[in-house]
């Protein structure tokens, strides 16, 4: 349904997407992950044609997105960072705009609007102005919006932003109920979102794809990774570099000192923190301690955790190596 290939965005001599490949299959719901500026929001502006690239290529269900913009608009719908909603009109109001706006056949307008506002839980403010309504309903009111046309494809932009924890499993609710009858291109933050909501999951860091693959997949391809997080009284210039030579460290990476004072009047004492990449084996663990004691550094605290999604995205667009490279799948 979307094939997007070679995609490049740059502005003057910065590259916002860096030729980027990939494609979203008939009736997957895949998520759209990266940290802020890693260039998803430009990435689906232009796949809607709202943008246009530095060059290469995007086709959406047979038709170039830049050859052919009129016909990809009336089967996407579209739900930007912020919706572009008019405070002004009611919400029916609204909902049959967009719908006359898409092409939608006229005698399919009023079932296609009821559809949506039931889908979204707006009954009960129809008819009142968007400009007097909550974000979060605003945010439900352009999340109806993308509905309204019943578009073969629905590329959603935080679309949870703004909403109360009730309407946020509801809206997840949702975008399950719709999986498979639509394809589904979802950017988020929260992590659980796409848990439980997509098949697969595309990682993008600096304008570059770093993973591609099932959440079951990536979760394998990553399996028996782990993160150490240590604090230490002192740190030795050459802590980290001896670190980081150890057997099963994959990455070493100094994080924000905390200060910790105990008692009236005590003074301070800043405590370095590092977070340490390991295969996951008890055996680095050990080595790390061994190594910090033996060093004189003062380990203060250890902690170790096995990697879930949050510790691979972490992994995936913190690691100097792969922000530099990329990594394909």
């Amino acid at each position: 349904m979307i094939e997007v290939r070679d995609l490049t965005k740059s502005y003057g001599q910065h590259k916002a997407i860096d030729r980027l490949n990939f494609s979203v299959n008939k009736g997957e719901v895949v998520g759209f992950l990266g940290p802020n500026g890693a260039g998803k929001t430009t990435t689906m502006k232009i796949i809607t044609g709202f943008m246009a690239p530095s060059s290469g290529e995007v086709n959406v269900a047979g038709h170039d997105v830049f050859e052919d913009p009129v016909e990809v608009k009336k089967r996407i719908g579209y739900l930007p960072e912020t919706p572009p909603v008019y405070g002004d009109m009611t919400v029916e109001e609204y909902l049959r705009f967009v719908a006359n706006l898409k092409g939608v056949e006229r005698a399919r307008v009023p079932s296609l609007v009821a559809r949506a506002i039931e889908k979204t839980s707006l009954g009960d403010v129809r008819r009142r102005l968007i400009q007097n309504l909550s974000k979060g309903f605003r945010q439900r009111v352009g999340i109806s919006g993308a509905l309204v046309s019943d578009p073969e494809i629905l590329i959603l932009d935080e679309p949870t932003v703004g909403l109360d924890p009730r309407q946020v499993a509801e809206i997840r609710a949702l975008i399950k109920e719709l999986a498979g009858h639509h394809t589904i291109l979802l950017s988020t933050h929260i992590l659980p979102e796409v848990q439980a909501s997509c098949s697969r999951i595309i990682i993008i860091n600096r304008g570059k794809i770093v993973a591609e693959d099932s959440l079951g997949g990536i979760t394998q391809r990553m399996a028996g990774a782990g993160r150490v997080t240590i604090k230490v009284r002192r740190s030795p210039p050459s802590l980290a570099e001896g670190l980081s030579r150890l057997a099963g460290v994959r990455g070493v990476r100094a994080s924000d000192a905390s200060a910790n004072g105990r008692g009236h009047g005590a003074i301070a004492a800043l405590h370095s923190a590092f977070e340490i990449e390991t295969d996951g084996g008890e055996d680095a663990v050990e080595r790390i301690a061994a190594h910090v004691v033996g060093a004189g550094a003062g380990l203060v605290d250890l902690r170790s955790e096995s990697a879930d999604l949050e510790n691979v995205f972490l992994q995936l667009t913190s690691s100097e190596e792969q922000q530099n490279q990329g990594v394909e799948s």
